[in-house]
């Protein structure tokens, strides 16, 4: 297959996967004049790409034909070997002389295994497991946490800038997600950690302006905070990253602990409350609505005993 090039004759790169995180990241790439061709399952979501001047593909195999370079940015493992036909008899007509790069979180095993058969078809692989959810990815500010041959690492690198602010070479295969298990620990128990105060500070009677306003101005304020607790405030619960993929996360990550021997004590009691949380119906509202998990354990607690 011969790849096409842009107007310029610059290559053409593909993109794969429009979601609440790929779609802004694609669009920071054809904003920043990288010539890309772009395909997702739910067609309308290319079209913000197609008016900035990326090519829709009809397939993902469209996107593999014209591009070198493919990011990947899918909801799961399941549906990424969907789109790349991995286990069939089209992966290595897919990926032979093709740089896949992929996007999103995955057990770190099967990144190592999704590389090993992208190499077998004579193809390479880069993990970049990025690190910020949808307004950080709108404005460009994420951080990649690469895995992969170091060669093939620094020929993907420059493609990131304009979708990261930060790009860290962790090691081989594997070891990009990884990191991106052990950020994501910090951060779901974190935000869990955020709810709940939010959560004791309305329910005393506070004004939670106020509470905001202390907590950022001390050493706990971060971006964080700045973003999540005037959600938290309002219930607003619009999505930056999905209630259920932080639940998935969390469970990635209590396997990777397991198959390791190491505690998360912390992890599962938030794992609980994100699962909690999904049950509630809040699996497509921002991982914020875990809220609503320790608001219901309150309101089903026990009345406090009294004399």
């Amino acid at each position: 297959m011969t790849q096409a090039t842009g107007s310029a004759g610059a290559p053409v790169y593909g993109f794969v996967g429009l979601g609440v995180m790929g779609q802004p990241m694609a669009l920071n790439l054809a904003r920043a004049g990288t010539p890309l061709v772009v395909w997702n399952r739910t067609p309308e979501r290319a079209e913000p790409l197609r008016a900035a001047g990326a090519r829709v593909a009809a397939s993902a195999e469209e996107v593999f034909a014209r591009a070198r370079v493919v990011f990947v940015m899918l909801v799961d493992e399941t549906v990424t070997d969907a789109v790349l036909g991995r286990g069939g008899p089209d992966f290595a007509k897919l990926v032979a002389g093709r740089v896949v790069v992929s996007t999103g979180s995955t057990a770190p095993e099967y990144a190592r295994g999704l590389a090993a058969d992208i190499e077998a078809a004579g193809g390479r692989f880069v993990e970049a497991p990025v690190s910020g959810s949808r307004k950080p990815a709108e404005a460009g500010e994420l951080v990649a946490m690469l895995g992969g041959d170091p060669d093939t690492v620094a020929e993907v690198r420059p493609l990131l800038a304009p979708m990261c602010r930060e790009t860290v070479h962790c090691g081989p295969a594997g070891s990009g997600v990884l990191m991106k298990l052990a950020v994501n620990l910090y951060l779901d128990t974190t935000l869990a950690a955020l709810a709940e105060a939010v959560h004791f500070a309305q329910r005393q009677g506070l004004d939670l302006e106020t509470f905001r306003a202390v907590v950022d101005s001390g050493q706990l304020g971060s971006g964080i905070t700045r973003v999540k607790v005037p959600m938290l405030a309002a219930h607003d619960f619009t999505v930056q990253a999905a209630t259920a993929d932080a639940y998935a996360n969390t469970r990635l990550i209590a396997d990777a602990a397991r198959a390791a021997g190491i505690a998360t004590p912390l992890l599962d009691l938030s794992s609980e409350l994100y699962g909690e949380s999904v049950r509630l119906g809040n699996a497509r509202l921002d991982m914020s609505s875990v809220l609503t998990a320790i608001e219901a354990r309150t309101d089903t607690a026990p009345p406090p005993v009294t004399d």
